[in-house]
């Protein structure tokens, strides 16, 4: 079954008169992991789209979106795709990948329709293409992985890079995740906002009674959302993301936009922010 939702962009003028409910409703992804599903948000920012697919048991394909007007999704599209759960396979064309925790495929433009199947949890990420490049399964040891942070300001933690330049060519799209040590909570801080991408969170490996404060807005206009496991932030260009947790989680990040330089960002200190 393929259910998808789409998200308009929202102008920052009028995200300052949004309350709790509806600045869920247009940054945050709820249910996004359904057993037999796969289920999209389609969003105007850069045209990105974020979504799950958990065959539970039956294999799902994953084809024509009519939100694309294409013959098939891949069409005029490139794919990240992030392995949540047990092991589980992903086809498209005549290959077949099997991903297993924390796996990361990458579908180039016009790869056709995309089947998921065994124990897996997908986390699916699209956005525009204007050329193919191949297609590639990469694992944790082969992506680019960054130490940052310290435990003085509990935001000691581990990126890694997969969907990026250091690692493999891509049209727009630059992924990764990112992982809190022991005793750290802060992610992303200081925050920062790039005018020239959007970004998608995805929180992950949290606790069920856990919670993540996810900080959004304008530098001096902040929001936030509290965002459970496997729910996903929006962010905007216009828009700073940062966050603190309780207890071990992680973070996917996925980029779209005029760039895929990873540094390309405008850093806000904690002394600017309101």
């Amino acid at each position: 079954m393929l259910h998808v939702e789409t998200r308009h962009a929202i102008h920052q003028d009028h995200a300052r008169t949004m309350g709790t409910a509806d600045l869920r409703k247009h940054f945050l992804g709820e249910g996004l992991f359904q057993a037999g599903q796969i289920r999209l948000i389609y969003t105007h920012y850069d045209r990105f789209v974020i979504g799950g697919a958990v065959p539970a048991g039956a294999p799902l394909t994953l084809d024509k979106v009519a939100e694309t007007r294409t013959a098939t999704f891949l069409e005029r599209r490139e794919m990240g795709i992030v392995n949540i759960g047990a092991t589980g396979t992903v086809s498209a064309g005549d290959e077949s990948w099997q991903m297993e925790t924390g796996d990361v495929l990458y579908l180039g433009m016009g790869a056709g329709p995309v089947t998921f199947a065994g124990e897996g949890r997908f986390y699916i990420t699209s956005a525009p293409a204007h050329r193919t490049f191949p297609n590639r399964l990469i694992r944790i040891g082969e992506s680019n992985e960054i130490r940052l942070g310290d435990t003085a300001t509990a935001n000691k933690r581990v990126i890694n890079q997969f969907i990026h330049p250091l690692v493999m060519e891509s049209c727009q799209l630059v992924l990764g995740y990112t992982t809190l040590l022991d005793g750290s909570v802060w992610n992303t801080m200081p925050a920062h906002v790039h005018d020239r991408r959007m970004e998608a969170y995805l929180y992950w490996g949290m606790d069920e009674a856990a919670r993540v404060v996810h900080l959004m807005g304008e530098p001096q206009e902040t929001r936030h959302l509290i965002a459970a496991n496997e729910e996903a932030a929006i962010s905007p260009p216009w828009s700073i993301h940062a966050g603190a947790g309780i207890g071990a989680y992680k973070f996917i990040w996925a980029m779209a936009g005029d760039n895929v330089d990873y540094t390309d960002m405008d850093f806000v200190q904690p002394g600017e922010m309101k």
